[in-house]
């Protein structure tokens, strides 16, 4: 299943969401056209190797990623949950919560892996968090989803359905690495994802949402 849009309107522009994207992209950019060594040493430097851990690479490593599909699905889920966040947060607020969201994401991933000596990068734990504060805003609203079987159609589907089914979709991938050889060998963060949605969930509660907003009809709580 692939969200493509939701239905719940924006009554503000997403102007940090907007700057997030460009930013990322604009990284990604500045990753491609250096050598492939170069390239290796900058996600070597900058992203979190939990063996050698760096505070600041909490917040580095949000703005790499691995290759065009993973910056692309990242951007696009960002966009498709950001800007309604953004909007009952606050640009200021919107912008702590995201980057607050990825460093626990980040953490999660630490303490769960302290011997990794793999770089992880990418946005997915902040990602992740926004999508989380979606799900406790907005649960009603309909994610419009490509769904491709044994056939390709899209349907409305409900937010809430749709992100816990991803949120447990991570457990269970995440699971599936316990117990291997060595869990360290790359791949996908599964519970930094994880880290990143629940801190999502228990932060937009605690950031509220911005006085103008808390009495509108389509806010669901």
């Amino acid at each position: 299943m692939i969200p493509l849009r939701d239905s719940q309107p924006s009554y503000s522009t997403p102007a940090v969401t907007i700057l997030l994207i460009v930013t990322n992209v604009l990284a990604f950019l500045y990753q491609i056209s250096l050598d492939p060594y170069s390239a290796n040493e900058l996600i070597f430097r900058y992203g979190i190797i939990p063996s050698r851990f760096q505070p600041v690479d909490l917040l580095t490593s949000m703005f790499l990623h691995g290759g065009w599909m993973h910056l692309i699905g990242n951007m696009w889920f960002l966009w498709i949950y950001g800007d309604n966040v953004e909007d009952v947060l606050g640009r200021g607020k919107y912008l702590i919560f995201y980057l607050t969201c990825g460093i626990a994401a980040g953490l999660t991933h630490v303490l769960l892996n302290p011997d990794s000596r793999v770089p992880t990068i990418g946005a997915s734990g902040a990602i992740a968090g926004v999508m989380g504060a979606y799900l406790v805003k907005f649960p009603h609203a309909r994610i419009v989803t490509l769904v491709i079987f044994f056939f390709i159609t899209t349907i409305d589907i409900p937010a809430a359905f749709i992100l816990i089914y991803w949120f447990f979709l991570q457990i269970l991938s995440g699971a599936v690495t316990v117990g291997q050889a060595d869990i360290s060998q790359g791949g996908v963060a599964w519970f930094a994802h994880v880290g990143g949605f629940v801190a999502g969930v228990i932060l937009i509660r605690i950031f509220g949402t911005r006085a103008p907003y808390r009495h509108r009809p389509d806010l669901h709580w």
